[in-house]
């Protein structure tokens, strides 16, 4: 694990257990990678009811790892159905910033495709460039038209 996600594993787990504890959950403990070679993610339950979620981080894209991380804290705390959904809504909104941050640094570096441009919004008196899609003209009024009998 190179040092830049160390650390942004250890700012994720951080800002997941504050949002847990907020939520009256239990939160487990973070580590990585799992023991197991070959899985991204494992629950490990103690018998003093302690839960461990070992994720692994290389090679892997930094959203995969948030959602481990998430899921791992649902599945911690036996979660399922709404409350489950209400509770990986709050999660992703602790750590939904720090997907935000990868993109943008992708963005500044290049990379991540043309899906990771930014367009500018069209401003009113905007002159229409070469390749604009035309706005659509409004349709003309129905004229009653004889019924079609089949």
């Amino acid at each position: 694990m190179d040092v830049s996600s160390a650390v942004r594993f250890a700012g994720a787990v951080r800002a997941l257990s504050r949002a847990a504890r907020a939520l009256g959950l239990a939160v487990p403990g973070f580590r990585s990678p799992p023991r197991l070679p070959g899985v991204d993610r494992t629950l490990r339950r103690r018998a003093d009811g302690s839960v461990s979620v070992a994720v692994r981080l290389r090679g892997r894209p930094w959203p995969a790892v948030l959602a481990d991380l998430v899921e791992g804290v649902v599945a911690a705390n036996r979660l399922g159905g709404v409350e489950a959904d209400r509770v990986r809504a709050a999660l992703w909104g602790a750590v939904g910033d720090q997907v935000d941050d990868q993109a943008g640094e992708a963005a500044a570096r290049g990379v991540g495709g043309p899906e990771r441009r930014l367009v500018p919004v069209p401003q009113p008196g905007d002159v229409p460039q070469p390749g604009d899609v035309p706005p659509r003209r409004p349709r003309s009024p129905t004229v009653d038209a004889p019924a079609r009998v089949a």
